[in-house]
């Protein structure tokens, strides 16, 4: 009988369910504070190199100059001509949020992008002294504050990676397709910004590479402990590379939460109880998003130059002009939004019997896909409740704000989706709370849950925002060696 079961696995090629050296590999990865081809202390000069290397410039412009874009006639719906990339339509929104369905609802207009197809983020990793290093690019997207940050090796649409645009084919693109891809590592499917896309999603993949990958200038090998130190930098780590950091699964090194011992063992709320909280949440909140005509939308005008609210506050639609001669095509224009001051995201962190946890929130947007997803504590544009009384304005933000030195263990300004929104930031925190600020038993929408359970929450899509994953990221980057 074993002779016959070892003969049987050999036929069928049995493999294990989970790769368990995985964790070891990016532990490994995370202590080098340096890789195999660029020091940390010479990236800021790499950075700046390429930038120098390239000419970039983005102008806005009305929209009468767009450049194969145009206003629909009937629905007003702004779309390109090719019926390709994504389109800016209305979204009507109402939700409520009693039970079965009761009690006052919220409802809204709103400017929506509609992208229906699913865009590909992915990581090449490979292995330099025994050390896992990924391939980074130092990509230019019009949205950026700066312009340049880094990016996955692969970040595209399926329009430009099928060259809809008809310009150059996207570098490294044949790593993540085809029978002859790399040992696909991380591969999930994720939404992204639910107040602004659709039902949008991306696939976020870590591709090992299993042959030679082609060098090239903008591009660079680094290891994960040098992520981690650039995390803790000022729009430098743009946010399509945070969400597929997050989705990789946690090194087991000892951490400023505590050992990986700590992060397994248990939790104020079991697995199946974190679960069952989140599954009520989605029944509980009743959510109706509907795609209306851009034109005449309640709340909002078209100017020449912008679509915006009438009470000047959330965001604004504009046209720009972009000239890059590192993208696939040199120059283009498209719609971009353009938010209405900068925003606070954060985790508000607390030890519950030596366990760290955050408190995230169910979140409702009006382009999730599933109604619900965890968020963070905090996540709101504080500008656009500033003239709500106290009481009104987002729960626990008031104690983000007022949190002093001593309580922030990260903080940092990203840039969001510098493809689709312009000079969008936010201030990413950590803080510690306490029992007067932040109570074991939190009010309803929010709970408290471990890192490791939302790292075992990532590995599947829709559970995890695009901000709350940004700040899974963050969490993964607080080793001290990576400060």
């Amino acid at each position: 009988m074993p002779h016959r079961t070892i003969r049987t696995l050999v036929r069928t090629g049995l493999k294990p369910r989970e790769d368990r050296t995985l964790a070891d590999r990016l532990a490994a990865s995370a202590a080098a504070p340096d890789g195999a081809h660029l020091r940390t202390a010479d990236f800021t000069g790499w950075l700046a190199g390429r930038g120098r290397e390239h000419a970039f410039r983005v102008d806005r412009i009305p929209f009468a100059a767009l450049d194969g874009w145009s206003f629909e006639e009937g629905t007003g719906n702004l779309r390109h001509r090719t019926g390709r990339f994504f389109s800016v339509e209305g979204l009507h929104v109402t939700e409520k949020g009693e039970p079965h369905g009761e009690g006052p609802a919220a409802e809204w207009f709103q400017p929506t992008i509609r992208q229906p197809e699913v865009g590909l983020l992915g990581i090449l990793a490979k292995e330099f002294d025994g050390v896992l290093h990924f391939l980074m690019q130092a990509k230019m997207e019009p949205g950026n504050p700066n312009l340049l940050q880094l990016s996955p090796t692969v970040q595209a649409t399926r329009s430009n990676y099928t060259k809809a645009h008809r310009g150059a084919a996207v570098r490294h693109i044949d790593h993540f397709f085809g029978p002859g891809r790399g040992r696909v590592l991380v591969d999930s499917l994720q939404s992204e910004h639910g107040s602004w896309f659709f039902r949008k999603s991306n696939r976020n993949m870590v591709v090992e590479a299993l042959g030679d990958v082609e060098p090239h200038e903008d591009f660079c090998w680094l290891t994960l402990g040098q992520l981690h130190a650039l995390l803790h930098r000022d729009n430098t780590v743009n946010m399509d590379s945070r969400t597929v950091l997050a989705c990789l699964p946690p090194a087991t090194y000892p951490t400023l939460f505590g050992g990986p011992a700590a992060h397994e063992a248990s939790a104020l709320l079991g697995d199946t109880e974190l679960l069952s909280w989140l599954t009520g949440e989605r029944t509980r909140h009743h959510v109706r998003a509907e795609p209306v005509p851009l034109a005449g939308l309640p709340g909002w005008t078209l100017r020449d130059d912008a679509i915006g609210h009438d009470e000047g506050r959330y965001f604004e639609v504009v046209a720009v002009d972009v000239r890059a001669d590192s993208r696939e095509v040199s120059g283009w224009t498209q719609p971009l939004f353009a938010p209405v001051g900068r925003g606070v995201t954060a985790f508000l962190t607390r030890e519950f019997d030596g366990v760290p946890h955050v408190l995230v929130h169910a979140r409702v947007e009006g382009g999730f896909l599933d109604t619900v997803e965890l968020g963070p504590t905090v996540q709101c544009t504080p500008g656009n409740h500033a003239h709500l009384p106290p009481e009104r304005q987002p729960a626990f933000l008031g104690t983000v704000l007022a949190a002093g030195p001593e309580r922030i263990r990260y903080e940092a300004v990203h840039a969001e989706e510098g493809g689709r929104f312009h000079h969008a930031e936010s201030r990413y925190l950590v803080v510690d709370a306490d029992e007067g600020t932040a109570p074991a038993d939190p009010p309803p929408g929010y709970a408290w849950a471990t890192p490791a359970q939302l790292s075992t929450l990532v590995r599947h899509g829709h559970y995890l925002n695009v901000q709350a994953r940004t700040l899974l990221a963050i969490l993964n980057a607080l080793p001290g060696q990576a400060r």
